[in-house]
């Protein structure tokens, strides 16, 4: 198996080359200008370790996956193009109105407490850019007005004149019956055709989002041909590049889903949030190799820190109505958090609360922490773990890249000044401060659904995770931290354990048990009618992409409420197609038992009746996957890999101290560290407190435990 996995950060960019089982590591600067340029220079530097040429190797290459932040920088730059939504006459002003909740979508705690400069977010398709047109399907997919086309027309031309480059069209109750949705495409097609150059791509909300809820699905189908036009020039330029060196296979992109999916069967929207996303799944897929259940991912990049929990070995954390930036979709997405907090962090002193902050605002790949030498006069977290002796000046990235440390302190003197502290006391009290950031946010995410970090092993990478780990685990209140050899580039890793994962989703409302009698009065033929047009959709499209019927495995999740609920709850089913009552009885229970777990027994009403709104039929086609063999033990010394000492800050021990120096390629299986001591791979920096002990485990990992002091 030759598989390239790559992992585009708002820092760096990230390689994971597996040659036949020959695994290859590189990481290069993400070049924002052209993602392409950092993508091959990855890949390229991942080549030249297993002796290959980047020629060479991309005609052997089987697979290349990759996930993107390209989606997330356009929307928060805001700079997609400018679109034209056409929607039902008198609904021009749905996604200005939103949802009770828009005032507060996207916003931290502290935000949320200031009511009086809270608003709505700000609309991504100017309000005279909406325009409606005649024509209604009622709530049960019957046309009752016909589509007025001359009056399409009419306001299509209008939009054109104001210089859209691309249309949405969001109808009432289109996810039924999508026929007037259609028309209008057809229309715009025939007054622009493709092959003319002012040719423009038009977005429909049915196709996006099959289901119920008018804001949800406009946003997502905005979001989607918002984010659309740079996603296909980046893909575009990364693909030519890709066929130029020979490559010949397919080009997948993490799905924030969970999976994998063709470039040419991926919707922009899908492919948000999905390096975290890998990071997840492939803590699962190690979690599943160790046999421990539970897991906090935690990885510390360039710009952002981001987490997610494993739990019993599931990556059972979904949303089913997430919001993006500020917008509430309706795409279902594996559930990650991430907060502004990374090696870039700048620090910076709160004038308004008179105190030392650390990010959200990063350096970035350029200018960078000042002590890259690229123009960045700002202090950062990457500053400080150089001053304070963690970080090697003439080992980092394995020596491709010099830092120094007279501009990273010169960067520290102003706030210096301010505090009237030395540049070295500002680096320590700034580390600290983002460590216990990121270890409270840990600390909450599992607190408050209900688990113990204690229960957890703490998965730290990122090309920071190993050196702040040890730190933000005591403020999460966790004591077991496993790190990889490949930590730093784990999320492209990631991308190779996963599967090619698709949704299907359907809103019908159908009565499954009646109110007060409790009897079966399910619809079972339509019921099942509606999961065969799903499964059959989803063969035809797994088709498209090389696979076999037989081999797309199918899970079934209803969207299911008591009688009397505003809100429905989703709930996995243990049956696609209900043909007997034990069938209805299945599903009941199943609803039942989850619906308890999650809102506790107290809530359960089987007398008020039961309702399915919806139907969400997940197809999933299993993927090799990277395979580890046991190594032996090789004994407890590491004194072989030990290559000197420096100084550096330990503030247990009361300031800087002499600390042992190892490299971790040098590591044997075994091997057992005390702290303090620095561990230094070509990609990341161990650091190993006074009062913790790393242990190299059986699959060449860093087990980190704390011990007494």
């Amino acid at each position: 198996m030759k598989t390239v996995d790559v992992d585009i950060g708002g820092t760096f960019t990230d390689c994971y080359l597996n040659y036949d089982d020959v695994v290859a590591t590189a990481k290069a600067s993400t070049t924002t200008y052209d993602l392409s340029v950092g993508f091959m220079k990855s890949l390229e530097a991942a080549a030249s370790k297993i002796g290959r040429t980047l020629t060479d190797l991309m005609a052997e290459i089987d697979s290349v996956r990759y996930s993107t932040t390209v989606a997330m920088n356009t929307l928060i730059q805001r700079k997609g193009p400018r679109l034209g939504v056409i929607t039902t006459k008198g609904f021009e002003d749905i996604t200005a109105i939103g949802r009770g909740s828009s005032w507060q979508d996207g916003l931290i705690g502290l935000e949320k407490r200031k009511l009086p400069s809270m608003s709505k977010p700000d609309l991504l398709v100017d309000r005279k850019m909406i325009v409606g047109v005649r024509g209604r399907v009622d709530c049960f997919g019957k046309e009752v007005t016909p589509l007025d086309e001359d009056g399409v027309r009419e306001q299509l031309y209008y939009l054109v004149n104001q210089g859209v480059r691309g249309f949405v069209v969001c109808l009432l109750w289109s996810q039924l019956n999508p026929s007037h949705e259609l028309r209008i495409r057809e229309i715009i097609e025939e007054e622009y055709p493709d092959f003319y150059l002012g040719g423009m791509p038009v977005v429909c909300s049915h196709e996006v989002l099959p289901r119920r809820g008018e804001y949800a699905r406009f946003m997502t189908a905005i979001l989607s041909a918002y984010l659309q036009q740079s996603m296909s020039e980046e893909l575009s330029n990364i693909y030519d590049r890709l066929r130029d060196m020979g490559y010949k296979g397919a080009f997948q992109l993490v799905h924030n889903t969970g999976g994998v999916g063709d470039v040419h069967s991926t919707t922009a929207i899908q492919t948000y949030n999905g390096g975290p996303v890998a990071g997840v799944i492939a803590s699962s897929y190690i979690s599943k190799l160790y046999g421990k259940g539970n897991a906090i991912v935690s990885d510390v990049g360039g710009t952002s820190f981001d987490m997610g929990l494993v739990v019993e070995g599931s990556t059972r954390f979904y949303d089913f109505e997430p919001v993006i930036d500020r917008y509430l979709v309706g795409v279902t997405m594996l559930q990650t958090r991430s907060v502004g907090a990374g090696g870039g962090s700048i620090m910076w002193y709160n004038e308004a609360l008179g105190k030392l902050e650390v990010g959200p605002q990063s350096a970035g790949a350029y200018p960078g922490p000042a002590c890259y030498n690229q123009g960045g006069e700002e202090p950062t977290s990457t500053d400080a773990d150089l001053l304070l002796g963690y970080i090697n000046p003439d080992y980092y990235h394995g020596g491709t890249l010099k830092l120094s440390v007279d501009r990273a302190r010169k960067s520290f003197r102003k706030l210096a000044g301010r505090l009237g502290v030395d540049p070295e006391e500002v680096a320590a009290m700034g580390r600290k401060i983002l460590d216990a950031k990121m270890g409270h946010e840990i600390y909450k995410e599992t607190v408050l659904r209900g688990y113990d970090p204690k229960d957890f092993i703490l998965y730290a990478f990122g090309g920071g995770g190993p050196t702040h780990c040890a730190d933000y685990a005591r403020f999460a209140g966790c004591n077991d931290v496993l790190l990889f050899p490949y930590s730093a580039v784990f999320c492209a890793f990631g991308s190779s354990t996963m599967d090619t994962i698709r949704f299907y989703e359907k809103s019908q409302h159908m009565t499954l048990m009646e109110p007060i009698t409790r009897k079966w009065a399910l619809d079972v033929g339509t019921f099942n009618e509606i999961v065969r047009q799903l499964r059959e959709k989803a063969i035809r499209e797994f088709k498209t992409e090389g696979a076999r019927a037989e081999d797309i495995k199918f899970e079934l999740s209803l969207e299911m409420r008591f009688g009397g609920q505003i809100h429905h709850f989703r709930a996995g089913v243990p049956v696609l197609f209900v043909d007997t009552e034990a069938d209805m009885d299945a599903v009941y229970r199943d609803f039942v038992k989850q619906y308890a777990e999650v809102f506790s027994p107290i809530g359960v009403s089987p007398s008020s009746g039961v309702d399915i709104e919806g139907f969400v039929l997940k197809a999933t086609v299993h993927r090799p996957k990277p395979q580890f063999a046991k190594m032996k033990f090789q004994g407890e010394d590491p004194s072989a890999a030990l290559v000197g000492e420096r100084k550096a800050f330990w503030e247990a021990l009361g300031g800087y101290q002499s600390t042992p120096v190892y490299r971790f390629h040098l590591l044997r299986v075994g091997n057992q560290i005390l702290g303090p001591a620095i561990i230094e791979s070509e990609s990341t920096t161990v650091v190993v407190p006074p009062d913790w002990a790393l242990t190299l485990d059986e699959y060449s990992n860093g087990r980190m435990k704390r011990v007494p002091a």
